[in-house]
């Protein structure tokens, strides 16, 4: 066990975590990161210096109790699909299983999501033997909507690959389009009962304006870049996510899971460190934004740190801007 978890501290120091997913699972609190790897290498646009090899699971009973490892629940030499880059997962529950769900490159080098299960939100996890069929890009995360459906919501730029999908084929030397185009959006599709495949091919999610028009591709402080999270409150659809190059976390809200969106605003600024990525969850009566930065490690961008605080929202729905310590 580890020491009890304070509002912008973070949860954990003996390892890195990153890119926290957390889910109120039998009542307790549990979060799915990223584990990042303590290297030397250097950083470029691509994330190669984003390595990571396994995943871990943390939990609490709750805010007033200490944070429990659950050690190794997943490692990369366990898929048999995947080459490199156990990057951001994503976890869900229906029917008495548990569902780990994560990005990972083939062994052509190309982003897949693939799925592992446990019949216990802690793991371990038992991977799937191949990737799910026509998934793509980075960044997985599963709405089970309150009919039962689940959505699962996925894509990255760059290093993620997303804008190499723009004709849903992937073509290596695709770029982004043009600045005064409509931005590329995050893609949707719903998930098989079982929750193991598409039940419907990927859906790209448009994201605009208070007057509809879509975010253009230049708009660096709204537009779409990577880490979809999807939660909803007083019947409203939120999706969450990062703008990449000005670091921001916003969001837009719809009455349809696979919107349109309509954009809102910001809800965390820049913090140290060049990535955010973020979930929301409710857990009893209050909301919690749970986050990372490169704290820990004092600014290095592949070695960094998950955080909490409790999020709030206005009479009118539109949440509260939070400010990093």
């Amino acid at each position: 066990m580890h020491k009890l978890p304070k509002p912008h501290h973070p949860l954990v120091t003996h390892i890195f975590t990153a890119d926290p997913s957390a889910h109120v699972f039998e009542g307790k609190i549990f979060i799915y990161p990223s584990h990042d790897l303590d290297h030397d290498g250097t950083d470029n646009d691509n994330g190669d210096q984003y390595a990571m090899e396994d995943y871990h699971v943390l939990s609490m009973d709750g805010f007033e109790s200490p944070v429990i490892d659950h050690g190794q629940v997943l490692h990369l030499k366990d898929i048999p699909w995947a080459s490199k880059q156990l990057w951001a997962p994503d976890a869900a529950f229906k029917a008495g299983t548990y569902f780990l769900y994560f990005p990972a490159r083939d062994h052509d080098g190309i982003f897949r999501i693939g799925v592992a299960t446990s019949t216990s939100p802690a793991g371990p996890f038992l991977p799937q033997p191949s990737y799910i069929k026509e998934s793509f890009s980075i960044d997985p995360a599963v709405l089970v909507d309150d009919d039962n459906r689940a959505y699962i919501y996925f894509g990255g730029l760059w290093g993620g690959q997303l804008e190499k999908w723009q004709t849903s084929t992937f073509e290596p030397e695709a770029v982004g389009p043009a600045a005064e185009a409509p931005a590329i959006g995050p893609r949707v599709a719903l998930l098989s009962a079982d929750m193991l495949s598409f039940q419907t091919a990927p859906l790209e999610i448009s994201i605009v304006d208070a007057n509809g028009s879509p975010i253009l591709a230049g708009d660096e402080n709204r537009r779409y870049f990577e880490g979809p999270w999807v939660h909803k409150y007083n019947g409203w659809y939120y999706l969450s996510y990062s703008t990449g190059t000005t670091h921001k976390l916003v969001y837009a809200i719809s009455r349809n899971p696979l919107g349109p969106y309509t954009f809102k605003g910001t809800i965390l600024p820049p913090v140290i460190g060049w990535t955010t990525h973020h979930s929301i969850v409710q857990f009893k009566d209050k909301w919690y934004l749970f986050y990372h930065d490169s704290s820990l490690s004092e600014g290095v961008n592949h070695k960094r740190c998950v955080k909490y605080t409790e999020l709030s929202y206005n009479e009118d729905g539109t949440i509260r801007m939070i400010y990093p310590d």
